[in-house]
Formats: C-alpha cells, sequence, structure tokens
C-alpha cells in the first residue's frame, strides 16, 4: 500500500498538471483580449485620419493579405459598425469611436482580470511545486540506502 506521502505526491502532480494547463488556458484568453484590443486600436486610429477625410477622399481600403483596394469614401460622416452576432448598424464616426471606446475599457477590464487569475495560479503552482519537491526529498531520504 503506498504511503500518505506517495499518495500526496500523486495528489500535487496531478493539481500541478491541472494549474498548468489553466495558466495556459488564460494566457490564451490574454492573447486573444490583446489582438482584439490592438484591432479595435487600428479601429480607432483609423476613425480618426477618416474624420479629416472629404467626401470622395480615395483611399486604400484593406482586404486582407497586406492588401488594398482603391476606394471613394461616399459619406465621410457614416460609418457600419458591426454590433455582434452578424448584425452591423450604420452609425456616425463620433457614435463608431464611442462604441470602440467602450469596447476598450471593457476589454481593458476583462485583461486586468485575466492577468489576475494567472497571478493567482501562478502563485499557487510554485507553493504546490515547493511541496512536490519537499516530498519527493523526503520520500528520497526515506527509501535511500541507511549505511551504519
Amino acid at each position: 500500500m503506498a504511503s500518505k506521502s506517495e499518495e500526496e505526491l500523486r495528489r500535487l502532480g496531478v493539481e500541478l498538471r491541472i494549474l498548468e494547463q489553466t495558466a495556459e488556458a488564460i494566457q490564451s484568453r490574454i492573447g486573444m483580449v490583446n489582438a482584439v484590443i490592438t484591432d479595435l486600436t487600428y479601429a480607432g486610429m483609423t476613425l480618426e485620419g477618416m474624420e479629416k477625410e472629404r467626401e470622395n477622399s480615395e483611399l486604400l481600403v484593406p482586404v486582407g493579405g497586406s492588401s488594398y483596394v482603391k476606394a471613394r469614401l461616399e459619406n465621410p460622416d457614416k460609418l457600419i459598425v458591426g454590433m455582434g452576432a452578424g448584425v452591423s448598424v450604420e452609425k456616425t464616426v463620433q457614435e463608431a469611436k464611442e462604441i470602440i471606446k467602450k469596447r476598450l475599457e471593457n476589454l481593458e477590464k476583462t485583461r486586468a482580470s485575466l492577468q489576475q487569475q494567472f497571478a493567482q495560479v501562478a502563485e499557487r503552482i510554485g507553493e504546490d511545486r515547493e511541496k512536490f519537491e519537499k516530498l519527493v526529498a523526503e520520500l528520497r531520504g526515506e527509501t535511500a540506502p541507511q549505511n551504519v
């Protein structure tokens, strides 16, 4: 039958794996949030620049893959904003900037929360690794041959 220390070692090993997977998932979510923040920041900068454009100004519109298409700005005061779930609505530039600002604020809060969760998980991993290493050292000491 396994000793109490061996059982604790197994439990800590499983807990460490779960915590490490949790940390990886949180890091992944932080990366996704950072990507959306970057995208919205660029959108805000684009809207700032668009406010300076006049009707019929020629623009380069990104189509992906570092490729652009030339277009003429028909109405510089209105644009289409995605609201989620495939729904888009026509808004003024100022309204769109406010929407982006609010989204950025929410994402910053989400990122702060995720970073706090990550810090807590990382702290717990550190504590568990310390316990794990201590138990391994104890078990090695118990099973090592004794010189008399």
